[in-house]
């Protein structure tokens, strides 16, 4: 498509308005006044033909999948191909998502001589994570004359793949993420009561009868106890809830999220935190049915894969189904495990179902259920800061919340399930330090 550039218009009012308008109204200056404007026409006939030659042998290259992180400024490379190895000036245009941000949504660039392939970086700030696909990339390029331009589009396609930023909370386990052996945490071997053999030791009264290594207290002459090294290799599992209530707003650091982008950035912390300790780590999503699942498994492929299945989550205008999933649970997790839910219980419905549905995976399984701290939701008598009717009646409500929530935690205990209210800006920190609690006091 050929489209009209300014100097086009520029020139049409200096010399074709002028012209014509004096050759209309002096006899002498009609003949001047025709070659001028013929000779105007003229050109631009010949730059408009001369145009269409103007992207011929331009091919537009773009990788087929950039990785990106939300909030977190990168780069696209996109590579422009220069068949004919002349200079030309060329403006490149996408259309961006709103959720990507950028400075501008085309770019002006000059391809050098003798270059083949000339590479143009584009800085984006994705502002959401999710996938989104490019499919063209649009042309545009001037005329030898510069009296139009010839625009064209191409297929480009290029898949941008925004994953949660996990900056800010590795700083806050960072510990866990220190390999060296000056500083954060030092891997070291613990005694205990595992199935990996370690030593043997004298034996110390209270000491069970199943510790003591009979062939060798024959040997010795004395009894002799076994120790055993913690298993180190245990199966982690995040399940992650996608249903209507994490779809909630919340404020975390000055900024705006949902509660489901915070279980994703926790269960990918929880994921790094579980490899650093030689865990295997699985990962269950669901809503009103289970949406993914991804057994237990240890090393960076099988990370990459977990972050591909959580990195496109998004809530579901639906309320979860909590006794499919501890169904699916039961027939496909035979091994003993780790549950780590990340959900919300805050409507009385959904946490009656919850509590019921548990009771087939409770006693099999280890379970650990977390939600976000409800705003308001406390003692009636912990904020000291009432000075109207209306707060009373706020304050009156978060009682009766919490009131709930501390008898959903009774219900659970008895059956084996610890339930916990978590701070939505430490949720990472504090899922990791309770999968560190359970490897330290050995509870799976």
């Amino acid at each position: 498509m050929i489209v009209p550039q300014t100097r086009l218009l520029l020139w049409i009012s200096l010399i074709v308005l002028p012209f014509a308008a004096v050759g209309a109204t002096v006899p002498g200056a009609l003949v001047i006044s025709a070659v001028l404007i013929g000779g105007l026409l003229a050109a631009v006939v010949i730059d408009a033909f001369l145009a269409r030659g103007q992207l011929v042998g331009i091919r537009v290259q773009m990788p087929e999948v950039v990785r990106l992180q939300k909030d977190r400024p990168g780069v696209i490379e996109v590579r422009v191909q220069n068949e004919t190895l002349q200079p030309r000036g060329l403006r490149l245009g996408f259309a961006f998502p709103r959720e990507i941000a950028t400075e501008r949504d085309d770019r002006t660039t000059l391809l050098p001589a003798n270059a083949a392939v000339s590479r143009v970086d584009w800085e984006v700030t994705p502002n959401r994570r999710g996938q989104y696909v490019f499919e063209r990339v649009y042309l545009e390029a001037a005329s030898p004359m510069g009296f139009w331009a010839v625009r064209a589009s191409q297929s480009a396609k290029c898949e941008l793949r925004v994953y949660p930023n996990l900056f800010d909370e590795r700083k806050n386990v960072a510990a866990l993420f220190l390999r060296r052996g000056e500083l954060g945490a030092h891997a070291h071997r613990q005694a205990g009561q595992g199935r990996d053999f370690e030593k043997l030791r004298m034996y110390v009264p209270g000491d069970s009868y199943d510790e003591i290594h009979w062939k060798a207290s024959a040997k010795r002459g004395h009894p002799v106890t076994k120790v055993f090294q913690v298993e180190r290799t245990q199966e982690v599992y995040v399940i992650v809830d996608a249903s209507r209530l994490t779809a909630r707003e919340l404020t975390v650091n000055d900024a705006t999220t949902t509660t489901l982008e915070r279980f994703v950035t926790a269960a990918l912390i929880l994921g790094l935190a579980a490899e650093q300790q030689g865990d295997q780590f699985g990962l269950i999503t669901f809503s009103d049915r289970v949406l993914s699942f991804v057994r237990a498994k240890n090393g960076q492929a099988h990370y990459d894969a977990c972050r591909d299945r959580l990195y496109t989550l998004h809530p579901q205008q639906v309320t979860p189904d909590f006794e499919e999933l501890c169904s699916f649970i039961r027939l496909r997790l035979r091994k003993r495990a780790l549950l780590i839910f990340l959900t919300a219980l805050d409507d009385p419905l959904l946490a009656e179902s919850f509590a019921k549905a548990t009771q087939l995976i409770s006693r099999q399984h280890l379970l650990i259920v977390n939600m976000l701290q409800p705003p308001g939701a406390a003692p009636l008598f912990s904020d000291e800061n009432v000075g109207s009717i209306d707060d009373l009646y706020r304050r009156l409500g978060g009682h009766l919340q919490w009131n709930s929530l501390r008898e959903l935690e009774k219900v659970l205990k008895r059956r084996g399930v610890r339930f916990s209210l978590l701070d939505a800006e430490k949720l990472a920190a504090q899922v990791v330090a309770q999968h560190a609690d359970v490897k330290r006091r050995q509870l799976l």
